[in-house]
């Protein structure tokens, strides 16, 4: 299935690769190179390449690309989600996925792509049972493996390898029992100029932090489950219970780990946060150009928006921006030719502005369309679809845990047009 992994970083450099059947040469990236310089933006590479001889499929993440290299026809998601399992695992192991962390842990990182793929299969993807084959790297453990030579794969088959339940370990122990729960709700919406929602869906993620002694059986129960549609389930959650009831009844691994992913697309249920009052004008004679843009609350069920940015890609000809800001500060990057707006909170009394004039190269001719605006914006303690957990109950054990719910909701691809 997958030949070979290549790690690129955001400047194109191969700086890590690994190959599982036969080595394939680095020549085969120069097709996704191409792609990438068509694409301009990192995100908006293809994920599938399809080249004479192979199939290259990828995944952004962290400044990072992770491109395989497939020679038969699979299933293009399954790859994807292999990718992504091995930067979430190289996240837990290290607390980031970048290159200098992977550069420092690289003897690690060629154990761990060995025992996830065995010839070119995904063997062992979860997290617990890896952390016992693969201990998670530290200063003692470094120091003693270079002293000795001994490496940090374990002689022992991890115990969850052979039950049927893989992605939780036997005997496991806690002082503090707890488990919480942060549902994060991410916003992908256009806008036209008058303000009209065009497009928008919310992608929804469940992020789980259970530590529990002995074998708990937990049961999630929301109070409007039939909100979400295209759900995605970690492989610990009963399929069929959440079909009858609209319950999740799992037995959770042990730690941190992506309990579900949802899918809000119906355009009536997605509230928009803010709304944004904008004119950009480019004038026919003289080389200037006006900008106002001014941002306000909207649907926030009374939460404050924090974080609030605007990002806008200029046409090629604008020189320089000569503005003012009534809140927070702005940046124009003269080679990128972006504008970045750090607006911060958003205070419903005093609405932030920011104008000016935009200085044009001259003899220039107009700019053929107006850019757009991307916004960035976060609110604390909302799930924007209404989404809301009602009860978590827990069978099997006999203690109390401390139990603990958290709702964030982040912009995506939020974009207002002028």
């Amino acid at each position: 299935m997958i030949h070979s992994l290549f790690l690129i970083n955001h400047t194109g450099d191969i700086f890590l690769e690994k190959h599982w059947k036969s080595v394939i040469s680095r020549s085969v990236c120069d097709y996704f190179f191409e792609a990438k310089e068509k694409a301009g933006d990192p995100e908006n590479v293809p994920p599938v390449l399809q080249t004479p001889h192979h199939y290259l499929i990828t995944i952004y993440r962290g400044k990072l690309f992770l491109l395989s290299v497939i020679q038969t026809e699979v299933p293009p998601l399954f790859v994807i989600e292999f990718l992504h399992r091995v930067a979430d695992t190289f996240q837990d192991y290290f607390g980031e996925c970048s290159e200098g962390v992977i550069k420092d842990n690289v003897v690690t990182v060629y154990e761990l792509l060995e025992e996830m793929l065995d010839n070119g299969f995904p063997l062992a993807t979860e997290s617990n049972v890896l952390k016992e084959m693969i201990k998670p790297p530290n200063i003692l453990r470094s120091v003693v493996n270079t002293l000795t030579g001994s490496s940090n794969v374990g002689d022992t088959l991890p115990t969850g390898q052979l039950s049927n339940i893989p992605w939780r370990r036997a005997g496991v122990k806690y002082t503090n029992n707890e488990a919480y729960f942060d549902v994060i709700e991410e916003i992908d919406a256009i806008l036209d100029k008058s303000g009209t929602t065009v497009f928008a869906e919310i992608q929804g993620v469940i992020e789980a932090c259970v530590r529990l002694t002995g074998m708990p059986d937990l049961t999630l129960s929301f109070m409007n489950p039939r909100l979400l549609d295209d759900v995605s389930f970690h492989p610990c959650v009963r399929f069929k219970r959440w079909e009858a009831e609209r319950v999740l009844s799992f037995i959770p691994p042990d730690g941190n780990f992506t309990l579900m992913t949802y899918h809000v697309s119906s355009q009536n249920l997605v509230a928009i946060p803010v709304y944004v009052k904008q004119s950009i004008s480019f004038f026919e004679s003289g080389s200037c150009g006006r900008l106002d843009i001014t941002l306000g609350p909207k649907q926030t069920m009374g939460k404050m928006v924090e974080g609030l940015t605007v990002t806008i890609h200029m046409p090629k000809t604008v020189l320089s921006a000569n503005l003012t800001a009534t809140q927070g500060n702005y940046t124009y990057d003269l080679a990128t030719k972006v504008l970045v707006w750090d607006i911060g909170k958003l205070n419903p009394q005093k609405l932030p502005n920011l104008k000016g004039s935009l200085s044009v190269q001259a003899g220039a001719p107009k700019p053929e369309e107006n850019p757009s605006l991307n916004i960035g914006l976060k609110i604390q303690q909302l799930a924007i679809s209404g989404l809301k957990v009602s009860r978590l109950d827990m069978y099997g054990e006999k203690y109390k845990p401390f139990k603990g719910v958290k709702y964030v909701t982040k912009a995506g691809k939020f974009q207002v047009r002028t």
